[in-house]
């Protein structure tokens, strides 16, 4: 029972989410591949998978080591399921590196709760946000995200509002020194990115429609499951959950604003939505339920991976 397996934190659930990882992404990068494509090509997607397998384990990484979810391995296996959902974002490196930059601010953020090196902190997230900015562009809404955990967690400090820009001013120098040396082709490119695009028409298939509506029910589903539940959260967990759900949102504003869009920009949803996922399947008692729950998204999921190769 795979529910079972997920509900405490194994050295098996860490291997076997690796493998699988593995196995699906190498797929996904054979079948894409250009006939006669380089081993530079492959050595390129052999260091995106890095980061895949390394924005996987961030994920429960988070969750567990800020108490968000309890002792389970929920998260990581939802993050993995949603992943196959949307097998395009295997495909672009800038989503990849752009949802790797936003994880680590969104576990600094969290981590303001403990109120310890609270400049640091919010430093380092803005500095992770405006770097993501440079790989997507409209990864730079997240840096609202800074502002709301400072509102929740450090507001009556005002030197706290002040460090977003700070690290603004430390991410532009390094900017224009790395663009110098390319020949302006760094700000070329990053210009190219700027616009907004409200173009939802660019399925190739009709199961890419049928993914992107079956993961928006399953989103609206533990997104309002969860804010009825935020007045259950012990005190000082509250803000850290408000941080969350305010992070999914921005992931979808992300989704929306992209240009150049597809689904595998929803990325940027995926990490908020599996930690509130595994709050909504922790919770469920019968176990027969949860079971059918995650049996049935893994299905899916494997089913939308399979149609869409």
């Amino acid at each position: 029972m795979i529910a079972s397996v997920f509900g405490k934190t194994r050295p098996f659930n860490y291997l076997a989410i690796g493998i699988l990882l593995f196995v699906f992404f190498i797929l996904k990068t054979l079948i894409t591949a250009e006939t006669g494509a380089s081993w530079l090509y492959f050595a390129q997607e052999i260091g995106l998978f890095v980061i895949v397998f390394a924005s996987s384990f961030l994920i429960n990484f988070i969750a567990l080591k800020n108490e968000l979810t309890k002792t389970n391995n929920y998260a990581l296996l939802l993050f993995f399921v949603f992943l196959l959902f949307f097998s395009s974002y295997f495909e672009n490196k800038n989503i990849i590196i752009a949802n790797f930059f936003l994880l680590l601010a969104l576990r600094r953020l969290i981590s303001l709760k403990s109120l310890v090196s609270t400049k640091e902190k919010i430093f380092d997230a803005s500095f992770w946000i405006l770097l993501a900015g440079l790989f997507h562009f409209w990864s730079l809404l997240y840096i609202v995200l800074v502002f709301i955990a400072i509102i929740l967690h450090v507001s009556r400090d005002y030197r706290n509002w002040v460090i977003p820009f700070i690290s603004l001013l430390a991410v532009t120098i390094l900017f224009f020194l790395v663009n110098s040396f390319l020949d302006n082709s760094l700000m070329s490119s990053l210009l190219s990115k700027t616009y907004v695009s409200f173009n939802f028409y660019y399925f190739d298939t009709i199961y890419q429609r049928m993914a992107l509506a079956l993961f928006a029910a399953i989103s609206l589903f533990f997104f309002v499951s969860q804010i009825f539940d935020i007045p259950n959260k012990a005190l000082n967990m509250k803000s850290s959950h408000k941080t969350i759900l305010f992070s999914f949102i921005l992931g979808v504003g992300i989704y929306v604003l992209s240009a150049n869009k597809n689904n595998g920009s929803l990325a940027f949803c995926f990490a908020p939505l599996a930690i509130i996922g595994a709050n909504f399947i922790e919770k469920i008692d019968n176990k027969w339920i949860k079971e059918i729950i995650v049996y049935g998204m893994i299905i899916s999921a494997v089913f939308f991976y399979v149609m869409q190769l």
